[in-house]
């Protein structure tokens, strides 16, 4: 059973925070540090994983605290177009393995850009999927 308005507010509230972080590097005031940034985007797309999981009324939800990596895996089981989205999710997970390594010399130029659009590109993606199979309105 499909659960609309769930699915609705988890995108609203990854939309907006993702429209702050956009405002800010616009007018050039201050994102979060980029340990906190990266860590924040992470949860931010496995909201919109699990919530599309949930709406779809999917009941083989992992535990809470499952790494984005393997709530992908599950997400993708049987939809293998889902893996248009891997590689973002992946970027992520390799932002924060090298800040956890203490090597913020083998991150991208202007890592925390990066963050934020990586997390925008897989919030069109499946907001725009979910507008496609009639889950959201545009």
């Amino acid at each position: 059973m499909e659960n609309t308005e769930d699915l609705v507010a988890v995108f609203s509230t990854v939309d907006q925070r993702l429209h702050l972080w956009e405002s800010a590097i616009r007018e050039g005031g201050s994102l979060p540090v980029l340990p906190e940034l990266v860590a924040e985007a992470i949860v931010l797309l496995q909201r919109l994983l699990t919530g599309y999981m949930v709406a779809g009324g999917q009941h083989s939800l992992p535990a809470g605290n499952t790494d984005i990596l393997d709530l992908f895996k599950v997400f993708v089981k049987g939809d293998p177009s889902w893996n248009a989205i891997r590689d973002n999710c992946r970027e992520l997970v390799y932002y924060r393995n090298c800040i956890n390594m203490g090597q913020a010399e083998a991150l991208p130029a202007a890592p925390d850009r990066m963050t934020v659009r990586t997390a925008r590109h897989v919030y069109l993606y499946m907001k725009t999927r979910c507008i496609r199979e009639g889950r959201l309105d545009d």
